[in-house]
């Protein structure tokens, strides 16, 4: 390790067992707004009071990654981000559908990829191969939080054409980075 690297992993101010940081709070409020955010989706749809809820959530998984990285990362915040991002997308996915805005079919290929990709990396994990979170995976959260914010838009409320565009955008941007992932697997495979 390079002497500027090592300065800067000792000016982290948590270590990896840390709980309570910055950034797992945020993780944490991340997940108990999800809860309220989602229910107004199915109650209220398109709105502007959803779309705010929709943009804290999304943005704030920006900020606690950026804390993360800048406090130092810790093994509950590597479990908590991905479970966040996870429960949103399925739960606003899943929210958009009981509404009717979207059929059911986004929700069963988002949520079976990330079955899918869990179970593929705890495969491979135990024969040794370690499959961390790839830049792919980062804009396919990214994609999927920016569709279900595009749909529940007030302006774009009566734009279902596009509304589906967006959504089928993010549905194919979800299956390529299980691919990716996949792909990353075999290079490492000893």
């Amino acid at each position: 390790m390079s002497p500027e690297v090592e300065r800067s992993e000792l000016l982290k101010r948590f270590g990896p067992g840390a709980i309570r940081t910055p950034a797992n709070l945020i993780t944490i409020g991340r997940l108990v707004l999800a809860v309220p955010t989602l229910f107004l989706i199915v109650e209220l749809g398109s709105g502007w009071v959803t779309v705010a809820l929709w943009f804290v959530l999304s943005v704030t998984d920006g900020l606690d990654g950026w804390l993360a990285r800048r406090d130092g990362t810790t093994r509950a915040g590597a479990f908590l981000d991905p479970l966040a991002d996870k429960f949103l997308a399925v739960g606003g996915f899943t929210a958009l559908a009981i509404r009717g805005d979207t059929s059911w079919i986004p929700v069963v290929i988002i949520a079976g990829r990330e079955v899918v990709v869990s179970l593929y990396r705890a495969y491979e994990g135990r024969r040794g191969v370690s499959l961390p979170a790839r830049q792919l995976g980062k804009w396919k959260t990214f994609i999927q939080m920016c569709a279900i914010g595009f749909v529940l838009l007030p302006f774009t409320a009566d734009a279902v054409a596009l509304q589906r565009a967006v959504i089928w955008t993010a549905v194919a941007l979800t299956v390529v980075s299980a691919l990716d992932i996949v792909v990353a697997a075999r290079r490492r495979t000893p």
